[in-house]
């Protein structure tokens, strides 16, 4: 659970602001997404590889080019 302490005066606006920013953080609503579907192990593992694979490609483009 998360608690943000709101000052004496503060704009409303301002503490929901930094409350958004400490959810986003937690990267609770990716977690919750991911958990949504069982993944196996395997296909976890080959998404991973295709993603490094896709950035070291960029980062090779950007050092040739």
């Amino acid at each position: 659970m998360l608690i943000i302490p709101v000052k004496e005066g503060e704009n409303i606006d301002r503490a929901l602001k930094r409350y958004k920013r400490k959810f986003d953080r937690t990267k609770t609503m990716r977690n919750l997404r991911a958990r949504k579907q069982y993944t196996k192990p395997s296909v976890a593992k080959r998404a991973q590889k295709i993603k490094a694979s896709y950035i070291q490609r960029l980062r090779t483009q950007e050092e040739i080019g």
